[in-house]
């Protein structure tokens, strides 16, 4: 029996829609009965999960109690930075797919010893212990690149997916292959709408993608 996946959404809007876009395309199906129900809620106010940690889980923890009233049996979360927060969601006592260890688990299967990271600052502190954790090192963005990943994904979050964007994204990705990086993780779901593996001298490790190859292995 199939089970329901609960999305927790809106972090940003246009991740979360190629997010379900990807669970859809990755799902076998002949028909319309053979896909997964899917309840979603795409919820672009909650809180800075930077800046407002604590206002952030209880929005979360909230919107995971809604989708668990509504019939949700597994929930994921398409937004890496918001897992410092997932404490919320699993309170709800539903499984929760950690887009972090699937990730992270995922891109050290590769082999690299050195990975790379695109992703904000609350992101990459993640993933820099999930990656420690995997006896692996992770190769970060420093200074101004920095600030430039973050002005890609503030381009993204305002629509714009131009070639601006795609090259600076572009650019980053080398930056971190140069310092060293055997694999890079798209490690914030804006990234993909801006960098294709085709970009990517080295393996890149999309956690949208990987998310939801879960999702679909786990509720189909």
């Amino acid at each position: 029996m199939a089970k329901v996946l609960g999305v927790l959404g809106g972090m940003g809007p246009a991740a979360t829609v190629a997010f379900l876009a990807r669970v859809q395309a990755l799902t076998p199906a002949q028909g319309d009965q053979d896909h997964i129900r899917i309840i979603a809620d795409i919820n672009p106010q909650v809180p800075d999960r930077n800046r407002q940690s604590d206002a952030a889980e209880a929005t979360l923890g909230q919107m995971a109690m809604r989708l668990r009233d509504a019939g949700a049996q597994v929930l994921c979360m398409p937004c890496n930075t918001a897992h410092a927060q997932a404490a919320g969601i699993r309170k709800v006592g539903l499984p929760f797919i950690d887009m972090i260890a699937e990730t992270t688990e995922a891109a050290a299967a590769g082999g690299a010893k050195k990975i790379g990271v695109l992703a904000t600052p609350g992101g990459e502190a993640l993933y820099a212990r999930a990656l420690q954790g995997k006896g692996v090192k992770i190769v970060r963005l420093t200074g101004a690149a920095r600030e430039a990943f973050m002005s890609c994904v503030h381009a993204v979050k305002r629509g714009d997916l131009g070639e601006g964007p795609r090259a600076e994204m572009r650019r980053l990705a080398a930056t971190l292959v140069a310092a060293g990086a055997e694999a890079v993780i798209a490690g914030c779901t804006e990234v993909p709408l801006l960098l294709g593996a085709g970009d990517v001298s080295v393996p890149l490790v999309d956690s949208a993608e990987v998310l939801a190859q879960v999702c679909v292995d786990r509720c189909k």
